[in-house]
């Protein structure tokens, strides 16, 4: 993806997956090995950077009586909310999405919807339909998508054929995306329901 702009305005881009991480995951909580691993950042930066974040007072140590530290989002912070919407950044990322997808196969329409739209409980996140479609390839740029945003994705493929035969049936998938808060970000099947 191109590089992020609020990498520069919040000093790096490991600062801005670990943010993700624990502001897309409130319910969840980390030791530092575990969130470096899944922010894709090394073990020594996370510790740093959770190490300013519990200062901060955006994450908070948990009450466990496992061995080994664990922090999770500190829900009493007063910009949780504003942090999240800024570091989701759904309109810019629509286009910078579609283009990371692009090598997967023949894609003909890319739609946002759950945790781009700000619906964290949502059943789908990215809805993919394409043709010719590389899934080992799909699933690597999703994967490299997750690391990214912090945040599992929760995506559904489907051929060209199979999305216009679901949609016919109002199909619960389907409707689950468009029914609800959604964005096109890339239509080649001109469906014109932006």
């Amino acid at each position: 993806m191109k590089s992020d702009p609020l990498c520069k305005l919040f000093g790096s881009t490991a600062r801005i997956k670990l943010l993700r991480l624990f502001l897309f995951n409130p319910r969840l909580t980390y030791t530092v090995p575990d969130a470096a691993q899944r922010a894709r950042v090394p073990e020594r930066t996370a510790r740093r950077e959770i190490t300013l974040f519990v200062s901060a007072g955006l994450v908070k140590r948990a009450r466990l009586r496992s061995a080994g530290a664990r922090f999770g989002l500190n829900a009493d912070f007063g910009y949780v909310t504003a942090l999240q919407n800024l570091l989701l950044n759904a309109p810019a990322r629509g286009a910078d999405i579609a283009e990371h997808l692009r090598p997967s196969g023949a894609i003909k329409l890319v739609i946002l919807s759950g945790i781009f739209m700000g619906e964290w409980e949502g059943r789908v996140d990215l809805l993919v339909v394409g043709d010719r479609m590389k899934e080992p390839k799909l699933r690597m740029a999703v994967r490299r998508l997750e690391a990214e945003l912090g945040k599992e994705v929760r995506y559904s493929l489907l051929t060209t054929e199979q999305f216009f035969y679901r949609m016919g049936l109002n199909d619960h998938l389907v409707r689950d995306v468009l029914d609800y808060p959604h964005k096109i970000v890339f239509d080649k099947l001109n469906i014109g329901l932006k």
